[in-house]
């Protein structure tokens, strides 16, 4: 993904574009512009793009990071990934700064990484010249925190805060981690928060200040224009099969919509993922006549994520909470048939201002059942919300949210120029 389309960024040796501009380096080379598809005239840069966690999984920041990175280096930018251990080779500019340990956070499995030398840091940071460090957060003392102790003070620091709290605990957690890290959090030039909810969290919980609100970009590329040939009459999960992500409350409302035939025909509920509850979901499915209609599709990669819910009638996402954003929303609006339906939670909300009477609440299954039923039997109703979502689903596209990022980019590095 991070090669694709990717133009060189010469660079003679000991300055890079924007520093040279900064210190007054090198006489032999200047800043080269670049075009922008919105017209202006912007710098190319060398960006380090900071994950505490590894790339070898699929999750909403992981993604977050590569759809950036990806576009960035399309534009003619040098980007670089500097995270926790990763074994893929398939991306450049990799550098695996420390290695990980696997826990369970937030409702999530993802890996922390083990303490890295501040000595070993500042040397890699010597050499490599950055422009722009961002860092996602919440980050670990451990890796991002010290390297925001070791970034020259010529390197611009942005972060992106994804997170909402699942339970107290969680949140009791995240306010030990915002006072751990408030030495290194001084070190941002500017802070963005995925959605108005999790921006209210980081600045309550973690003290941050003129936070702003910067959407994950989808790249509608991807989903949009895939079809699917399928005639069946589709409900379509996609998620992890844990609890917080509803899969078992999505078969309950269809176990109550068989029940007390709420509706007739003839439908497939396809859940996508894989997870701790896949036995049990089974068992319900079996234990409640469901094993007819339900098919459970294992794990769907990114390369088949598109096709799968191009099928989908009804996209349904039951998730409780824990949610800062709905990458998956945008994405199932880029390419469903149908519409989208999702849990009210903060960060689904966000996402879902447009169409409140699509939210529901994940614990009334009796009112989730009849939601399902009234839109499974009213097909002119999807198709006017699909092209209404398809509408909608534009301002969130790579090339809009990036250019959006390019400009506090920009921005942070203006404001060291006149310091």
């Amino acid at each position: 993904m991070g090669q694709r389309n990717r133009r060189a960024v010469r660079l003679c040796p000991g300055c890079r574009p924007v520093r040279a501009r900064l210190q007054g380096g090198c006489k032999a080379r200047k800043a080269v512009p670049e075009s922008t598809s919105h017209g202006s005239r912007i710098t190319l840069m060398r960006i380090g793009l900071v994950l505490d966690d590894t790339l070898d999984t699929p999750d909403g920041v992981q993604q977050y990071v590569l759809n950036v990175g990806a576009w960035l280096s399309e534009q003619g930018h040098d980007v670089h990934y500097l995270v926790g251990y990763t074994s893929r080779q398939d991306i450049a500019n990799i550098h695996s700064l420390s290695r990980n340990l696997k826990v369970r956070f937030n409702g999530n499995r993802m890996s922390m990484p083990l303490p890295t030398s501040r000595k070993r840091l500042k040397e890699f940071f010597a050499e490599q010249h950055f422009d722009i460090v961002h860092v996602q957060v919440p980050y670990s003392p451990f890796l991002a925190g010290r390297m925001l102790t070791v970034v020259p003070e010529v390197t611009g620091v942005v972060g992106t805060f994804h997170i909402l709290p699942y339970s107290r605990m969680v949140r009791s957690a995240n306010r030990a981690l915002g006072a751990w890290n408030k030495r290194s959090g001084n070190r941002f030039d500017q802070m963005l928060a995925v959605s108005e909810p999790a921006r209210e969290f980081a600045e309550q919980t973690y003290g941050y200040r003129n936070v702003q609100v910067m959407p994950n970009p989808v790249r509608l590329a991807q989903f949009q224009g895939v079809t699917s040939s399928d005639p069946a009459l589709n409900i379509v999960f996609l998620g992890r099969l844990v609890e917080r992500k509803g899969a078992l409350q999505l078969l309950k409302a269809v176990a109550y919509v068989r029940e007390q035939q709420l509706f007739e025909g003839e439908f497939t509920v396809h859940i996508g993922g894989k997870g701790e509850l896949l036995g049990a979901l089974q068992a319900f499915a079996a234990t409640h006549n469901l094993t007819d209609s339900v098919r459970f599709d294992g794990f769907i990669g990114e390369d088949d994520k598109a096709g799968y819910l191009a099928a989908a009638d009804l996209a349904v996402f039951p998730s409780s909470g824990g949610e800062s954003f709905g990458i998956i929303l945008l994405e199932a609006m880029a390419a469903a048939r149908g519409v989208v339906l999702a849990g009210n939670n903060p960060g689904y909300a966000s996402v879902m201002q447009p169409f409140p009477e699509q939210l529901f609440d994940t614990q009334n299954i009796r009112r989730f059942a009849e939601l399902l039923a009234g839109w499974l039997g009213d097909t002119e109703r999807r198709r006017q919300a699909a092209a209404q979502q398809q509408e909608y689903v534009r301002e969130f596209d790579i090339s809009v949210v990036g250019n959006r990022l390019l400009g506090v980019y920009e921005e942070v590095l203006q404001t060291k120029r006149q310091t």
